[in-house]
Parts: C-alpha cells; sequence; structure tokens
C-alpha cells in the first residue's frame, strides 16, 4: 500500500475537519489549520477565503450566478477564463476538466472539476507568478447558481510564497486528505476535493 510520507501525516495540515459555509447551506471538509481570511480583512458576501499558513497557496469558495453555457466543459472554461481575467493573467491553460458523478445520495450536484495555470503579476511586481488552479464547479441548477472552489497554488513566486513540484504535490495531498501517491497528484486532488463539499 502506497501511503503519504511520515512526516505529512504528522503534520497538523493533514487534519481535517467539517467548516458550515454561508450560515451553514456549505459544509467542506478542510484543513484545521487553514486561515480565515475574514479575520484579517473584508471578504465578499459570495465568498468565503481561506490562506495556507506557510505559503501564499489559498483557497476561495464562491457563490456566483450560474454561466449560461450548459456543456459542462464550456462552463468550466467560462470561470476559469473570469478567473484569469479577474487576475490580469498574461497567460492560461487549461490542463484537464472532467465531471465526477455525485454517488453519495445526498443533494451536492456532480461537480466538474478543472486544473491549470496562470501567470499572475502581484501587487507592483514587474515578474509573474506561475500558479496552478485547482477548481471544482457546483452547479445549482433550482438556485440558478454555480458553487465554484478554487485552490490557487503557486509554483513560481517572487516572494517568497511558491513550493515546488514537491511540495506542491504535498500541499494537494494535504489540503484534500489524500494519501494516495500512486496515481497523478492533481488527478487525485480534484477527485478528493469533489468528495469534500456538501451542498443542502
Amino acid at each position: 500500500m502506497i501511503t503519504a510520507s511520515s512526516a505529512e501525516l504528522t503534520h497538523p495540515q493533514y487534519h481535517h475537519v467539517h467548516r458550515e459555509l454561508f450560515g451553514g447551506a456549505i459544509t467542506v471538509v478542510a484543513p484545521v489549520n487553514l486561515i480565515d481570511a475574514s479575520d484579517i480583512r473584508q471578504v465578499p458576501d459570495t465568498q468565503e477565503v481561506f490562506l495556507y499558513p506557510d505559503s501564499s497557496a489559498s483557497i476561495i469558495v464562491e457563490i456566483l450566478q450560474k454561466v449560461d453555457p450548459a456543456d459542462y466543459k464550456a462552463a468550466a472554461k467560462f470561470h476559469f477564463d473570469s478567473l484569469a481575467h479577474d487576475n490580469s493573467a498574461a497567460q492560461s491553460e487549461i490542463t484537464s476538466i472532467d465531471l465526477i458523478p455525485n454517488d453519495r445520495g445526498d443533494r451536492t450536484p456532480s461537480v466538474i472539476v478543472l486544473s491549470g495555470t496562470q501567470r499572475v503579476q502581484k501587487f507592483n511586481r514587474t515578474s509573474l507568478d506561475n500558479v496552478l488552479i485547482l477548481m471544482a464547479i457546483y452547479r445549482v441548477v433550482e438556485k440558478n447558481t454555480d458553487i465554484v472552489v478554487t485552490f490557487n497554488i503557486p509554483i513560481e513566486s517572487e516572494d517568497g510564497g511558491a513550493l515546488d513540484a514537491e511540495a506542491s504535490n504535498s500541499l494537494a495531498r494535504i489540503l484534500t486528505g489524500s494519501a494516495d501517491r500512486s496515481r497523478s497528484s492533481v488527478s487525485t486532488s480534484l477527485h478528493r476535493l469533489s468528495q469534500r463539499v456538501y451542498i443542502r
């Protein structure tokens, strides 16, 4: 059996808790020591933002109006492109888009999962950060809503907040609770992410 390293398993970030978001409308299973960004800065009412304490990685959960494309790949691309626009990304690339059915028997919609990268300029710096984007989109048709969960994991950054390939793979496993190294880390993380959100 292939497992995470002992260092990862003993890391406090590997322990997960249930967090209620948006007044309990959404429950997520998340690392115990993520920082709630609303404790240190103002966050829009339509967002929940969490920060990773030892890097520039972050998780954003956002409630948005359902976008027009009915095709799941087109809808995912729309949200990814919107994020790239908001980030003023100089370059963006989608690596994969998949649909993962919800087989748990609850009301959570099947999830569209996307992985990609964006090159983003932060603040007044001249160099570009290279950010791994892991995105999960839940389409709540009856409420005309798209719930978008975005992991932003910097893999190249001037401010020292980036993670190298090994560290970013470890973080992806830690954030999603995966100890499995036998598959692609990104693929495993997206599948794990899809099982860690519950919508009432």
